[in-house]
C-alpha cells in the first residue's frame, strides 16, 4: 500500500518535472526569439516598423516620465518640507460673517 502511493507521487512528480521543463523550453524560445528580433532590428537601424511604433514609443515614455516627475516631487516634498512644519499648527480664523439667525 506504502509501496503504490510512493511510486504514484514518484510519477506524479517525475511527470511535473518534464511538463516544467518543456514550459522552461518554451519560455527560453520565446526569449531568444524576442532578442533575436531586436537585434536584427538594431542591426538593420529599423526600430520601428510603423507609425504606430513611434507613437506607442512616445505615449510609453511620457507615462514613464509624469511617474518619474510625481516621485521626484513626492520625495522633494518629503525630504525638503522638514517635520518642522508639521509642529507648528496654523491659527484658525473665522472667515466671513456670523449668521445671526442661527443663534438660540
Amino acid at each position: 500500500m506504502v509501496g503504490r502511493s510512493l511510486l504514484l507521487a514518484f510519477r506524479i512528480s517525475s511527470e511535473l518535472t518534464q511538463s516544467l521543463n518543456v514550459i522552461t523550453m518554451d519560455l527560453r524560445n520565446d526569449l531568444q526569439n524576442q532578442v533575436n528580433d531586436v537585434i536584427s532590428r538594431l542591426s538593420s537601424k529599423q526600430l520601428f516598423q510603423s507609425n504606430w511604433d513611434i507613437a506607442a514609443f512616445a505615449v510609453f515614455f511620457i507615462f514613464i516620465g509624469m511617474v518619474l516627475l510625481l516621485v521626484i516631487l513626492v520625495l522633494v516634498r518629503f525630504c525638503c518640507c522638514c517635520c518642522c512644519d508639521a509642529m507648528e499648527k496654523p491659527h484658525r480664523q473665522k472667515v466671513g460673517i456670523e449668521n445671526m439667525a442661527l443663534e438660540p
